[in-house]
């Protein structure tokens, strides 16, 4: 069963379209990543997703409702974003008193356990916060609450290394107490990759793949070795990258199952075969070019 289903959707801001012709389905508990560059169009698919703006054409549907400006799907859903705010008189305590009453899901153990581990001020108003500890708060409300669609806008925004690794470890751990859907955004993928069940990658607002983690890791395979038999190799197959790295030299990355029948072929070749990291991938599939960095030498 979808959680989500998107259909043909499109946000304009004028000429400018944030979100172009975008369709997909995210399915019920699993942990999706929305992953793309800065400027993809994330957040602002994720702000329709949760029913702050409405799509300018297409049709989206969340918990089989138009979620714009609807009770029944913000009363479950939750949206952490480092844009939250909250009144200055409140300190961090009053927060998770108040916030507790508007999800019928909330957790008060989880959020005093993991507000405890992570030393938290329960006296502190949210203003005052920095950057990582305010993402920090932000998050320990996603995860408390519990909601059948947790969204997360790139929730580590500021965190040192530590304190990511174990948000990631709390969100699994209960993830897997209390599934649920949960939908993570970043621009990186290496840091969440470990538990993400599915990869929505999108760029400049238009959809580049949607596969199972498992799928993404296998999509791409490198070729590395004399320029022309590598050359030879690929002529007439769709290269996603290509490097030349010394004279007579050449690297290319292109979809696994274009050389499905040519592995043989490949190891009497000479030539290597070099695994792609899904990160690597993914500022591949996202480039305005298939030579990245490199053409822009090339023409200098």
């Amino acid at each position: 069963m979808s959680t989500i289903q998107a259909r043909d959707v499109t946000k304009s801001y004028g000429k400018i379209k944030a979100i172009d012709h975008l369709s997909f389905d995210i399915e019920e508990n699993k942990i999706t990543g929305l992953i793309g560059r800065n400027g993809a169009g994330k957040t602002t698919l994720l702000k329709m997703i949760a029913g702050y703006i409405r799509p300018t054409s297409g049709d989206l549907m969340v918990h089989s409702r138009n979620p714009f400006n609807s009770l029944e799907v913000s009363a479950h859903t939750i949206f952490i974003d480092d844009n939250m705010t909250f009144p200055n008189s409140l300190t961090l305590k009053d927060i998770l008193t108040e916030v507790s009453h508007f999800y019928i899901n909330w957790n008060s153990g989880l959020a005093s356990g993991l507000f405890d581990y992570f030393s938290l001020n329960p006296k502190q108003p949210h203003s005052n916060l920095s950057k990582g500890t305010k993402s920090t708060f932000n998050s320990i409300l996603g995860m408390a609450s519990r909601c059948p669609l947790t969204i997360f806008d790139e929730p580590t925004t500021g965190m040192d290394s530590a304190v990511r690794k174990d948000f990631y470890k709390a969100l699994l751990k209960d993830y897997i107490e209390y599934p649920r859907t949960i939908i993570l955004s970043s621009h990186l993928l290496s840091e969440l990759e470990e538990i993400l069940e599915d990869i929505l990658l999108i760029n400049q607002g238009t959809k580049r793949l949607h596969l199972p983690a498992i799928e993404l890791r296998e999509f791409a395979v490198g070729i590395r070795g004399n320029a022309q038999v590598v050359q030879d190799l690929v002529e007439g197959k769709e290269i996603l990258y290509r490097e030349e790295f010394s004279k007579g030299s050449l690297y290319v990355v292109l979809k696994k199952e274009l050389l499905r029948d040519q592995f043989d072929q490949v190891k009497q070749s000479n030539l290597e075969v070099v695994p792609v990291s899904t990160d690597d991938l993914c500022v591949y599939l996202t480039a305005k070019t298939n030579g990245g960095i490199e053409d822009v030498f090339k023409r200098s």
